[in-house]
């Protein structure tokens, strides 16, 4: 998974120069400002702790230009444990003391003595072994694992107390450290990829991922059996499932379960060859066919694709095995395999609703896509919502009304292996993007679309905030209809909004009026009249969540297609529905007796 930038949050205005200095040395990692305090930020929040513990449920790594305390109290409630947590780093408006407050093994000590040696402060680095040895042996690099973690402490221990190590070949992350190397040390470190090795609390055994398992499968094939097959392969190649760099295979199977359930039982990244580069591995397969050549313009899927990721100088050690539909093959790769670099992941496209503009409205979920996401694509006045892109983020901004060209540029880029997200405002599933790229893969016919992995990430919809802002008039029953007739004839429309009126619903209005649509909202205003009173209250919610926004009260009586716009939603009360005592607020009970549920 592609590491996500790194926020640095900045709280009081003088620590906005720290923050830039700080982000700087990250990479260009975007900085965050308290609103009211800190002028010029390239995002801002207003409630620091809500903020703090939105980029943390997200998975973001954390950059606090404040006091210690301050990220402490935010982010104590969320901690799952020190191999979930995202980093979290603490600096002083000085720059002169960087603290690494979380994560210390997955990226903050990093981070502390970056940001560190760019202002010329501290790292406070306080794991032990990072701190005395420079290494951090419990939490290997990127394409290493540790085959038994539960050794690493009693080992660490005892090299604290002053053990020596002996290791034979020592990998290049521990080579650079400052372990006490010596040949008759009490402690060891071991590199294998066999199986049958075994590591103690006195000897770590570390699993160097240059495995590439290449799959190859029909159409429809059973996942549990390629997997199983998958596991058989290594056996007979008496070789450790955790020393699997990737599964590899062709472009057209980016789309096949039984590909993804092999790379989920081996916990590895699937990467995917055209079959033009798979068939440049011709010569060095064991087991050429014609046949799959005539189906797919390669000679081979399973061997081509493992060799194709291992490298130039890799070998096949397990050469093709079928079971039924799906066959599967390893190759071992010179070097540790950056799977990164090994073809291409499957395409991504994340459909994300970012509620009705207010960050501290946006889900943890879409705030994750967000990050992650390579090209955002969107219409540009929610794009700039976003503030400015983090670094390598490419943004592709639409104009108003290109709803359908957004999502096929979204499905292309997606279809070409990125990892995309399409943004819409509110939920994306509510009168908005999500139905709308369904559709295109529904109708379009282009079977690089079929391949792309589709999910939503839903957001706060503006008949959500509207009712939140007045109170409860969601309460009970409720529906929604648009008025507009740009794509649902208004015979329809009328239709639904008789038989709202008759089940007596709490009626959302989305689209309620535009420049040149000015009567709909009065017909639909005549056609409630006809079943409830014209005192029921009625919400006008204008701009939720953004400069400027307005929630006022009215009554269907007084509703006037003068008081609204494209920009409006309009929540119409049910019989029940009822204004507060006090006038502040508007509630629909949920229809329960007195002191029930």
């Amino acid at each position: 998974m592609t590491a996500m930038t790194p926020a640095v949050v900045a709280i009081g205005a003088g620590g906005l120069a720290t923050a830039r200095r700080a982000a700087a040395a990250l990479g260009g990692a975007p900085v965050h400002g308290r609103a009211g305090r800190v002028d010029g930020a390239d995002a801002s929040f207003a409630d620091t702790a809500a903020h703090l513990a939105a980029l943390f449920r997200a998975g973001r790594p954390i950059v606090g230009v404040c006091a210690a305390g301050i990220l402490i109290r935010a982010l104590a409630p969320l901690l799952a444990g020190k191999d979930a947590d995202p980093p979290a780093v603490a600096v002083s408006e000085d720059g002169a003391h960087v603290v690494p407050l979380l994560g210390g093994h997955r990226g903050a000590n990093r981070m502390a003595r970056r940001i560190a040696a760019a202002l010329g402060g501290r790292a406070a680095v306080t794991t032990a072994t990072d701190s005395r040895f420079g290494v951090a042996l419990d939490d290997p690099p990127p394409g290493w694992t540790l085959a038994n973690p539960g050794d690493a402490g009693a080992f660490l221990a005892a090299l604290l107390a002053g053990a020596r190590v002996r290791a034979a070949d020592p990998p290049p992350w521990i080579a650079a450290g400052a372990l006490p190397l010596d040949p008759a040390g009490a402690l060891e470190i071991r590199v294998d990829d066999r199986a049958g090795a075994q590591g103690s609390p006195r000897a770590l055994l570390y699993r160097p991922r240059r495995l590439a398992l290449g799959v190859g499968c029909e159409r429809g094939a059973d996942p549990e059996a390629a997997a199983a097959l998958a596991e058989a392969a290594c056996a007979a190649a008496g070789v450790s499932g955790a020393a699997v760099a990737c599964v590899a295979s062709l472009d057209l199977k980016a789309d096949e379960p039984a590909v993804h359930a092999v790379a989920a039982r081996f916990g590895a990244p699937a990467r995917f060859f055209p079959a033009a580069r798979l068939e440049e591995e011709t010569p060095r397969l064991a087991n050429p066919s014609a046949a799959v050549f005539r189906a797919v313009g390669c000679h081979g899927v399973a061997e081509a694709a493992a060799l194709a990721a291992a490298g130039p100088e890799g070998e096949l050690i397990a050469p093709k095995r079928i079971a039924g539909r799906a066959t599967a093959a390893l190759a071992r790769a010179a070097g540790v395999i950056d799977a990164e670099a090994a073809g291409a992941p499957r395409g991504r496209l994340a459909v994300v609703g970012l509620g009705p503009g207010d960050p501290a409205w946006r889900t943890p979920e879409a705030e994750a896509a967000l990050a992650a996401a390579a090209d955002v694509v969107g219409y540009g006045g929610y794009l700039d919502l976003l503030g400015p892109p983090p670094p390598g983020q490419r943004r592709h901004p639409f104009p108003l009304g290109a709803e359908e060209a957004r999502a096929r540029h979204a499905l292309d880029l997606a279809a070409r292996g990125g990892r995309v997200a399409l943004v819409s405002s509110g939920d994306p599933g509510v009168y908005a993007m999500a139905a709308l790229v369904f559709e295109c893969l529904d109708r379009g016919g282009r079977a690089d679309w079929r391949r792309v992995e589709v999910r939503v990430a839903p957001g706060v919809s503006a008949m959500q905030a509207a009712a939140a802002r007045a109170g409860a008039p969601l309460g009970h029953d409720f529906c929604a209809i648009s008025l507009s007739d740009l794509l649902t004839p208004w015979t329809v429309v009328e239709k639904r909004l008789r038989a709202a009126a008759a089940g007596d619903f709490v009626v959302a209005l989305y689209n309620p009026a535009s420049a040149r649509r000015r009567v709909a909202l009065g017909r639909a205003r005549r056609i409630l009249l006809a079943a409830r009173a014209p005192e029921t209250p009625v919400v006008l919610a204008r701009d939720l969540g953004r400069p400027g926004e307005t929630a006022r009260r009215t009554t269907l009586a007084a509703l006037s297609a003068a008081d609204v716009d494209m920009r409006t939603v309009v929540l119409v009360g049910a019989a029940a529905t009822r204004v507060a005592e006090g006038g502040e607020w508007v509630y629909t009970p949920r229809g329960y007796r007195v002191g029930g549920g």
